[in-house]
């Protein structure tokens, strides 16, 4: 019987696999990787080949999704084979779905986990993971078309007093990553339509930029001054906080995100 084993890359670059993950890939026959579900700027497909031994098959969307990875399952039925994903192997469906389809199969699967954006980037901002509600992704607007979904999960967290993490579209076959600033006046255009006053220019929000990385930024300000504020290169990620806060979120926003004073305000 194959085997199919899912290892996370972690969140930047070819040193962020895991040691075990390491050795899963210097053991396999075949070795394939996907870049499409997020970026990783710091990942040398050189480097990693010397680190591991192993010639590295990439695959794209259309690979995975439209062929629903038939080119990986048959070399898995009946040898060992690696899928390299960035981050945490099933935060994407995508790999959800070929997982099913290999088990389905006879192909046996495993999972080595790796560092995870939502982990990340919720540790980064100082805020407390248990006050998370549903994450949502802010999409690339189609045709001038906004989707509604980003604005009504962010009120739904909100009234429960939960904070709302929130991916940002990305394109990697076109070599479109949303940035902390479009996708804020994606949500302020949404403001705008539904006039809720959830997502105001003077409400809260946390961007972080690159984490993992050496030269991560992670910023809070009202929305309307991080609109503009220089994030740097992708990937970027968005944090919409509840309306009210726990003293020491707002003590680690300020420390650890350079929020201004006033967040203090939220926690009383």
């Amino acid at each position: 019987m194959g085997e199919l084993v899912f290892i996370g890359l972690g969140l930047y670059s070819h040193f962020d696999i895991s040691l075990r993950g390491l050795r899963e890939v210097k053991g396999a026959d075949y070795v394939f990787a996907e870049f499409y579900t997020s970026l990783m700027p710091g990942f040398s497909l050189e480097d990693f080949r010397k680190i591991s031994g192993k010639d590295v098959i990439l695959v794209s969307r259309r690979s995975i999704e439209d062929e629903d990875g038939r080119i990986i399952l048959e070399k898995a039925r009946g040898s060992r084979v690696v899928l390299l994903v960035p981050g945490d192997p099933l935060i994407a469906t995508t790999h959800i779905a070929l997982r099913l389809r290999a088990e389905k199969m006879g192909i046996r699967t495993r999972i080595v986990h790796g560092a995870s954006i939502i982990s990340a980037a919720i540790g980064l901002s100082g805020l407390q993971n248990y006050r998370f509600g549903k994450s949502v992704t802010i999409p690339f607007p189609e045709d001038g078309n906004v989707s509604q979904t980003p604005y009504l999960v962010i009120a739904e967290n909100k009234a429960r007093n939960l904070h709302t993490f929130c991916f940002l579209d990305i394109r990697a076959e076109e070599n479109r990553f949303l940035t902390i600033g479009e996708a804020l006046e994606i949500l302020l255009n949404l403001e705008e339509i539904n006039g809720r006053g959830i997502l105001t220019g003077e409400k809260l929000a946390v961007g972080i930029a690159r984490a993992g990385s050496e030269d991560v930024v992670v910023k809070a300000d009202a929305i309307k001054n991080l609109v503009n504020f220089g994030f740097g290169d992708p990937p970027h990620s968005l944090i919409i906080p509840a309306e009210r806060l726990h003293f020491m979120e707002a003590e680690a926003l300020i420390m650890f995100a350079d929020a201004p004073e006033w967040v203090m305000e939220m926690s009383k």
